[in-house]
């Protein structure tokens, strides 16, 4: 299988572009919901608001141009077109970083970092601070290949992304993510401990004691936070681990259901006191559904659910590693449940504003939590 690394573009077809269109006009609407907030889901007006927009004003060839400002390639790693950004930094002796996104994101939830974490002395950092910068997109999700068969757990794919960090020259680096990009993240430090130097998760995977009889306000919170997952936040989950390609068929056919399914946990997950528009513009949101919508990546996407979501890893992680938990995260730790799963815990901090999408929502906070992480895993090599 050729090692090749080719310079990759997105490039959305003008037959794409019409076919989005006619098939926004012609959307079946279901009725109004029967409650005057979002707990029945995506409010009726609201989507009909962001479909006339998305048909109006919304200009995808020039988001198309801001996306691909940053160089991205793609490359064949244990069968599949891996899509990924690249930006070097001036600084050669930058530390090399891959930086993984989950679902419903994608790598348009990092562009806002990626400026100040490879030239940090143009954005208020120092040269020490800099990282050589690889954001891949998940098998399945974006521009990467669909599997077409079985098999690409999480292990797997940190496996891969071990072998695109040696191949890309970096022998030593280190990892980050959020979300399902947390727990590739995890699992390189478990898996690949020899090459990489040390991890920083923004939703680390760690389990919670219920049972201590001396929990915190902020376990308590933590914990009730859980629950709401459980009872009110979680169907999406349990189709897409059980069911994912019969979702697919809804989600591909149709772009408004495939906005819906994403936007409404933008609106959950984000810290935007009740509207995602608070904290990410429109265009915005609707970039990252555009992911989505022209790669029709609903089903393949949902079936890491499939792979993964049973049989999550809880080896403990035994590199360095840093976690930042920010007050709307889908599930938030404390610094000593962190402490059994990561026993070389050498950063933690609770943010005061921030959701489940960091470096979207809060990128100069995102910015600075890797800076601090990673100059405390530095000093720790020194």
């Amino acid at each position: 299988m050729s090692e090749q690394i080719v310079p990759f573009r997105i490039a959305a077809t003008d037959e794409q572009l019409d076919d989005l269109k006619r098939r926004l006009r012609n959307t079946r609407w279901p009725e109004r919901e029967c409650v005057d907030d979002w707990s029945q889901g995506l409010p009726l007006a609201y989507a009909r608001e962001v479909v006339a927009y998305w048909l109006e004003k919304y200009d995808w060839r020039a988001r198309e141009a801001l996306l691909n400002r940053f160089p991205q390639f793609k490359t064949q790693i244990d069968g599949l077109g891996i899509h990924f950004i690249h930006v070097r930094s001036p600084y050669p002796e930058a530390t090399p970083l891959v930086m993984t996104h989950g679902w419903p994101g994608s790598i348009v939830e990092f562009h806002k970092v990626i400026e100040p974490l490879t030239n940090p002395v143009l954005h208020g950092g120092e040269a020490v601070d800099a990282f050589h910068l690889v954001c891949p997109s998940l098998p399945g999700y974006g521009f990467s290949d669909k599997p077409t068969r079985t098999g690409w757990k999480v292990q797997r794919i940190a496996k891969a992304w071990a072998q695109l960090m040696a191949r890309l020259g970096y022998k030593r680096y280190a990892a980050q993510g959020g979300d399902w990009g947390a727990v590739v993240t995890m699992c390189l430090g478990i898996q690949d401990s020899s090459n990489c130097l040390g991890v920083h998760v923004n939703m680390p995977i760690a389990p919670p004691d219920p049972s201590a009889p001396d929990l915190t306000e902020q376990e308590k919170s933590a914990l009730a936070s859980i629950k709401y997952y459980d009872d009110w936040d979680s169907g999406y989950s349990k189709q897409q681990s059980t069911r994912p390609q019969t979702l697919g068929y809804a989600l591909c056919d149709s772009p408004v259901g495939q906005m819906a399914w994403i936007l409404e946990k933008f609106w959950s997950w984000t810290d935007c006191n009740g509207h995602p528009e608070n904290v990410l513009t429109r265009d915005e949101l609707l970039d990252n559904v555009m992911l989505y919508w022209l790669t029709g990546t609903a089903a393949s996407s949902a079936r890491l659910y499939w792979e993964s979501f049973r049989r999550i890893p809880t080896e403990p992680v035994t590199v360095p590693a840093g976690c930042s938990i920010f007050p709307k995260e889908i599930f938030r730790t404390s610094r000593r449940w962190a402490e059994k799963r990561f026993p070389k815990l050498v950063y933690f901090n609770e943010l005061e504003k921030g959701g489940h999408f960091a470096a979207f929502e809060q990128p100069e906070t995102f910015v600075r939590e890797i800076r601090n992480c990673f100059r405390k895993i530095g000093q720790m090599g020194r």
